[in-house]
């Protein structure tokens, strides 16, 4: 079959050649599993996939299989990731039998005649739970567990995200020790200026741009236009460091949680509210201690030069970016950010933000204070421009993908799905907030400091290999281009995302090359940002929801007082950031760092999958109802479909394109019937009817009612 694979069995046979153990690490799919190893990556033979699960470190041996492919087989677990599993609960004969919600699990788990716990939990048949895992399963064994919590019957409204934040072992609440020590804490800006470091800013007109519900503002924005043309910019953030002790319960407790955590209907913060929505918010016009950097630029939006210090602030205009994008009167879409940017906003008046006021309040706020509020903003977008070419030429990369978002009332229930477009308000902020975080990088790596980089390394050459000869054969590039691509040239990827948006294909161009992509990591020290095209970067502007960002707090203000005060009073001061001093951090940042890069992947992974269990949600009140989509992903198990009313993805799965079977082209993600020949192409047009959902698995199953075929 050469490069496609056919959805039938063959019964030729080869001789297993054997290669050297490897080590790696198991990611689950819902059809089949890969081991990822130094080496790469390499699909789990079906007879391993019983006693693995996401996550576990395992040791591999490699055997060629019937097509010549090369495949994992385990030898033996060598650490496990997961230590519960949320399943169904049913009597099977004396045992209880669990059934995980994960579908990618290939084994029940049971639970034994002398365990008391499905009684003393008052587990019924039906009910899902967490259960701790007691032993593991084996090729030739089944898993034992025990069970630690009822989550609730089939129809408990959020069982769902109930079960998500169990599978991801998270929890509403903050433990008791770390919350009265929150509750402790006071504004006192009289005592807090008597810090020589710490300077009054209460004077300099300040701003937050947020979303309409948000209510933790952990940055702020200045901006004045220098005399020649160029720009003051000051970014504030809020200084979370001076109420969070080294080694205390709070500080403890935000490093375990590593990152607010923001699910479809509610947050795990990863501070108090008392800190996260109160003292350290930037609420307007109230007093707060910040840490500001001062940033002048030229006329082209080139740094010139940056000052860092504490600060204190008071924000006197507080807008939604929907409130900001009326006042710049943008419609369209721009550029951004690498993985934030810029988009249209709306002509009419929007509704007041949650803890805000008005528009034509805000208006009149700037205005008693001599600033004309959209010249402002104005001048913000303008800067955000030139500094998006600027990144542009030094080789960053914007990816655009869709995200889509439940609405939902106070019980829950979704209401409607929205996608959260690209606008020019949040592009301004966004490269404001970029201009910082690279300042500072720059600052702690010019002085080889060790701190909480953000590292994103360039991506291995056969992963960008495998993304450009898709794209050669679905005639998005030429096979110049390809070549530049896979040679990681950023330039070129840029242009072929730029080509593929022309011709309709952007969704496919950026899915491939953002598979292709490393994920970018905290790291002890800078090794760059690749996307970004970066030569230091760390993540400062986020210091209430983002436990590097108040790493990097704390290692300034150690550089700082170093710099200022002498090394002598610098110690002095180190117990509150860093225990014992500088040492003392920098003995445990790789663990931080590792620990902090594992709880932003579990954090975003929980939020992508309780967004689909409110997508399924929604979808099941409409079974059987229509709508037309687009083809934007296949594999094994179907073809993946969004939808053009809400923009979100289901399902129709391979079992249901017909009577024929269809062979899958990997490469040039095709499917052609073996029968007829007809072929199914990635941005095929469809009308697409529901089928099912599953709202406990997030999954949304669709039907074909109708194609459009796309020219090859």
């Amino acid at each position: 079959m050469g490069r496609q694979r056919r959805h039938r069995t063959h019964r030729a046979s080869a001789r297993s050649v054997r290669r050297p153990s490897l080590t790696g690490t198991v990611v689950l799919r819902e059809h089949g599993a890969l081991v990822e190893t130094a080496e790469g990556a390499y699909r789990l033979a079906n007879r391993s996939l019983r006693e693995v699960m996401g996550g576990d470190t395992v040791a591999v041996s490699l055997h060629r299989g019937q097509r010549g492919e090369r495949r994992a087989v385990v030898e033996g677990v060598l650490e496990r990731a997961a230590t519960t599993v949320v399943g169904t609960y049913g009597a099977a004969g004396p045992l209880g039998a669990i059934r995980p919600l994960d579908s990618r699990l290939r084994a029940d788990f049971f639970v034994l005649p002398q365990d008391g716990s499905a009684a003393a939990h008052r587990v019924g048949e039906g009910d899902v739970v967490l259960a701790r895992i007691v032993s593991y399963p084996s090729r030739y064994e089944s898993g034992v567990v025990t069970i630690e919590r009822r989550l609730g019957g089939a129809d408990a409204p959020d069982l769902g995200i109930q079960c998500i934040m169990a599978r991801y072992d998270l929890a509403e609440g903050y433990p008791e020790p770390a919350r009265r020590e929150a509750e402790a804490l006071a504004l006192d800006i009289e005592a807090a200026c008597a810090d020589p470091l710490r300077r009054d800013l209460r004077d300099r007109f300040v701003l937050t741009v947020d979303p309409q519900d948000a209510r933790d503002f952990d940055d702020a924005i200045s901006l004045t236009r220098a005399s020649d043309g160029g720009y003051e910019l000051g970014v504030h953030i809020a200084d979370v460091s001076h109420y969070v002790a080294w080694g205390g319960s709070l500080d403890l407790e935000a490093r375990r949680r590593g990152t607010s955590v923001y699910l479809a209907d509610r947050v795990l913060p990863m501070l108090p509210e008392h800190l996260s929505n109160g003292l350290c918010s930037l609420v307007a016009g109230q007093d707060r201690l910040a840490m500001t950097v001062d940033v002048a630029l030229d006329a082209d939006g080139r740094v010139r030069d940056a000052h860092m210090y504490p600060s204190v602030i008071r924000s006197r205009v507080r807008l939604s970016y929907d409130q900001a994008d009326a006042l710049l009167g943008h419609a369209g879409t721009g550029g951004g950010a690498a993985a934030d940017g810029e988009a249209g906003g709306a002509e009419a008046s929007p509704a007041t933000p949650v803890g805000g006021a008005p528009l034509a309040d805000n208006v009149s706020r700037a205005a008693a204070d001599g600033v004309d509020l959209a010249a402002f903003l104005a001048t913000a977008h303008e800067l955000a421009q030139k500094r998006h070419k600027i990144r542009h030429a030094r080789g960053a990369i914007d990816f655009d993908t869709v995200e889509v978002h439940a609405l939902v009332d106070a019980e829950g229930t979704p209401t409607a799905l929205v996608t959260r477009e690209r606008t020019a308000a949040t592009g301004l902020i966004e490269e404001a907030m970029l201009i910082a975080n690279e300042c500072v990088a720059a600052r702690l790596a010019a002085l080889d400091r060790p701190a909480a980089y953000r590292v994103h390394e360039p991506p291995a050459p056969d992963h960008l290999h495998a993304a450009a000869e898709t794209l050669a054969e679905l005639g998005i590039v030429d096979r110049a281009l390809m070549r530049r691509i896979e040679a990681g040239d950023q330039a070129a990827i840029r242009s072929a995302l730029a080509r593929a948006e022309a011709a309709g294909s952007g969704e496919i161009a950026n899915a491939l090359l953002l598979r292709a992509m490393q994920r970018a990591l905290y790291k002890p020290a800078n090794e760059g940002h690749y996307a970004l095209g970066a030569p230091a970067y760390c993540h400062f502007t986020s210091p209430i929801r983002r436990y590097p960002d108040l790493i990097v707090h704390r290692v300034l203000k150690q550089v700082l007082a170093e710099e200022h005060l002498g090394r002598r009073a610098a110690r002095d001061r180190a117990g509150h950031l860093t225990g014992t001093g500088r040492e003392a951090l920098e003995r445990v940042l790789p663990q931080l760092c590792r620990s902090a890069s594992d709880r932003e992947r579990i954090a975003d992974a929980a939020a992508h999958a309780s967004q689909k269990v409110k997508v399924a949600q929604y979808y099941a009140a409409r079974i059987g109802e229509r709508a037309t989509g687009r083809i934007v992903w296949m594999d094994q198990m179907g073809l993946f479909v969004r939808l053009d009313d809400t923009q979100a993805e289901g399902l129709v799965r391979m079992g249901g394109l017909g009577d024929e079977w269809f062979d899958f082209d990997e490469r040039a993600l095709t499917l052609a019937g073996a029968s007829t020949g007809r072929v199914v192409r990635v941005g095929d047009r469809v009308v697409a009817e529901v089928a099912g959902v599953n709202v406990l698995r997030g999954h949304l199953d669709l039907t074909l009612v109708h194609r459009t075929p796309v020219l090859p």
